[in-house]
Parts: structure tokens; C-alpha cells; sequence
């Protein structure tokens, strides 16, 4: 256990974010899959470890596969290694076991793999996953077509994806057709899903990793509200679904200049605004520090998923801007928040690490100082945040009880 404590401060100058753990996933499966490959750079991060790790226990035919706390190497991983026939139970920790793999549970009898659970992790998977007509919901997660995309190329016979509900977060998938198109994998969208050919083959490719948007967002929320951050390393032609920070912020009144060198987010009059959130779901916590901060109500919807992510992230959210004097409602898909007077406070970082670094961002600006507990949790996707966090001005002081 660790926590940080926030003084205020401002962060200005320019700043590298991360390679996308979200491109680097489905990199990473696609090399494996395609039998060799390069997939750089790669973030020393425990998502990472856990897939690369999850790799080597498929490949290798071992009887377990940690994924650590990593839903997306989990949801990833089980159709490839039942594609690949192997018999391997799937564990985790933190809040993974619980997180939702029902669809899975549910799906793959039915195309000839056994499942072994009891609603969660740990699960055993023996047989062999076969091609077909596969019906899914698209409203929990779209990593679960994702793991499917992955998986369904390599079988005998010719597989779709039907979808009984509209699919969100639909950019992560739009992601993951175009990593497995650059390595000469071919996936055709239909009108309710996706079309398959079997008996393709995964071509050995070096593949370089861009910029991660997700990371992105905490720096130029900071920029827009008090600051001004350039961020680097970005591909505003990226399939990342969180790119629309860029649109999001600018609705808020925040100045956002794209230059040679990166984007730019300059301290701003920010006003409250609607969001639809169901495409971006990670990029609830920086837009709801950002409406802390901004004049008026700003009412987000429709990411009701992300009740199940590392924490329930729309509670954590709201229970922590109460806790900093913010007028925030909870809504079963959202929150409303009333910008106002934001104060220093004692947080709860839920272990989640969009959790920590959001409410990092609101300590830069609140009246006081703010601790964060679990600040050790930002090891899942960016160990180097509060090392780039200072480098840009800010004054946080990681104290750990080990």
C-alpha cells in the first residue's frame, strides 16, 4: 500500500505519453499468433506483463495463465488458447475474478470448448474452439469481439459475429481490425457484426507501437483547466477511441492546438457540458476532474460498463469529488456534476489507476492539500506518471509503507 500527497502546483512544458497498451494487446497476440515479430516500444506495466505472460503460458502448454488484474488479456487470451485446443485454467487477482466473463461461459460450449467456473475466475478450458455463427451481446464489453477477432481467423471453416445489441466502445474493436489487417488478417463488417474467413494466416511483421490517447487525456485536462502541456507521441489518425478527448475538451471551451510537436492544452474558461460516454468509458475520470472545474453542470451518460472495471468507477468518481466539496449527482449511467470551489481532500485511489492519476490532476488545482491511497496502482499502465507528473511541475510526493 502507498499513497501520494498532492500540492498544488502547474504543469507546463512538453511530455511524451506511453506506447498504447490497447495497440500493444492485440500486437502482441497477433506476433504470437503469427509465429514471430518485434512489437516495440512496450510499457513496463503490469497489463503488459500479464499479457506477454499469458503468451508464454498459451504457447507453451502450461496448466495456468495469470493474467494478473488485466480484463483485456483475459477476455483476449481464452478464445485464442481455445482456438489453439489447449487445455488451461485462467486466473487473477484484485478485481478480475469478478469482473464479467459470462458471455464466454455462455458462448463457447456451444462451438466446442468445455468450461469449467463458477461465474468467474478461476476457469478451465479444455477442447477446441470451432468455427461458426457466434451471437453475442455488444453493450458489455467489446472485448469480448476483440478476443473473438483475434481468435476466429485461424479456424477451419468461415465464423460471424452477430451482435443482439448495439456495440460500444466500438472504436477498440475498429482498433483491432486494422492491427490484424497490418498483419494481413482480413475481418468484413456486416450490418449486425462481423464476417470471418477461417484458414487465414497471420503474416511476421515488426509492428510499432503509437502513442496512448488514454494516458494523454490526464495531462491535457491538466493543461486545460490551469496549465499548458504539450503532449507528444500522439497519431491523430489513430484508431483510438480516446482521441476524442481533443473534441471533448474543446466542447468544455478548452483552447487545444495541434502543432508539429504534439498537442497542445493551454489553461482555459471552461463551461459544463452533456457527454455521451459509451465509446469512451476510460475517459470518464479525466472528464469528470475537468467538470469539477467548469462553470455550470456538466452531465455525463451512457457508461454505465464502467461498473466493472478495476472499481466501479462511476462510485469512485462521485464519492471522491464529495469528498472535495463537489455538488456531483450519481446516475445508474453516469454522474452530474456542478463545477464549483474544490478543496483539498483525503481520497480513496480504489486501486485503480485511472482513479489515481484523474484525482492527481484535481489535487494540481484544489484548495489545499490532497492524498490519494493505492497510488501504486498506476503500475497497471504507466509506472513512469508521477516521474513525468513532476518533471512538469507538479509537486507529488509518492509515500509508501513497505
Amino acid at each position: 500500500m502507498s499513497l501520494v500527497k498532492i500540492q498544488n502546483s502547474i504543469l507546463s512544458g512538453s511530455v511524451t505519453v506511453p506506447a498504447s497498451k490497447s495497440a500493444a494487446h492485440r500486437a502482441l497476440i497477433c506476433s504470437f499468433l503469427a509465429g514471430g515479430g518485434s512489437v516495440k516500444p512496450i510499457v513496463e506495466s503490469n497489463d503488459m506483463h500479464a499479457t506477454l505472460g499469458a503468451i508464454d503460458a498459451v504457447k507453451n502448454n502450461k496448466e495456468f495463465c495469470d493474467c494478473i488484474e488485466s480484463g483485456s488479456t483475459l477476455r483476449f487470451m481464452i478464445p485464442v488458447a481455445a482456438a489453439l485446443g489447449r487445455e488451461i485454467t485462467f486466473t487473477g487477482s484484485g478485481k478480475l475474478p469478478q469482473r464479467p466473463i459470462g458471455d464466454y461461459l455462455s458462448l463457447l460450449p456451444g462451438h466446442g470448448v468445455k468450461c469449467e467456473s463458477e461465474g468467474g475466475l478461476p476457469l478451465k478450458i479444455s477442447g477446441q474452439l470451432k468455427s461458426g455463427r457466434y451471437e453475442l451481446a455488444g453493450d458489455v464489453s467489446s472485448q469480448y469481439v476483440t478476443g473473438l477477432l483475434l481468435a476466429l481467423p485461424i479456424l477451419d471453416g468461415d465464423s460471424e459475429i452477430v451482435l443482439t445489441t448495439p456495440l460500444q466502445s466500438k472504436p477498440y474493436v475498429d482498433m483491432t481490425v486494422a492491427v490484424l489487417k497490418s498483419y494481413g488478417v482480413t475481418v468484413d463488417e456486416s450490418e449486425k457484426g462481423y464476417f470471418i474467413k477461417g484458414n487465414q494466416k497471420y503474416k511476421v511483421q515488426d509492428f510499432t507501437v503509437e502513442g496512448d490517447w488514454s494516458q494523454a487525456a490526464f495531462f491535457l485536462s491538466a493543461g486545460a483547466i490551469g496549465g499548458d502541456i504539450t503532449v507528444c507521441g500522439l497519431d491523430l489518425g489513430s484508431t483510438q477511441g480516446d482521441k476524442e478527448i481533443v473534441n471533448v475538451l474543446k466542447k468544455f471551451g478548452a483552447k487545444i492546438t495541434v502543432t508539429d510537436c504534439g498537442v497542445r492544452a493551454e489553461k482555459s474558461e471552461l463551461c459544463g457540458v452533456n457527454i455521451d460516454a459509451k465509446d469512451i468509458p476510460d475517459m470518464v475520470p479525466s472528464i469528470a476532474v475537468t467538470a469539477a472545474f467548469a462553470k455550470g453542470k456538466t452531465v455525463i451518460s451512457g457508461a454505465e460498463r464502467l461498473r466493472f472495471k478495476e472499481s466501479d468507477r462511476i462510485e469512485s468518481v462521485v464519492t471522491n469529488l464529495r469528498k472535495m466539496g463537489v455538488p456531483v449527482s450519481e446516475t445508474p449511467d453516469g454522474m452530474i456534476i456542478e463545477g464549483s470551489r474544490v478543496c483539498g481532500g483525503d481520497l480513496c485511489g480504489y486501486n485503480d489507476h485511472r482513479i489515481v492519476m484523474a484525482f492527481s490532476v484535481a489535487g494540481l488545482f484544489a484548495q489545499g492539500t490532497t492524498t490519494i491511497t493505492d497510488s501504486e496502482s498506476i503500475n497497471k499502465s504507466y509506472p513512469q506518471f508521477f516521474d513525468d507528473y513532476n518533471r512538469l511541475g507538479g509537486m507529488a510526493n509518492v509515500i509508501s509503507d513497505r
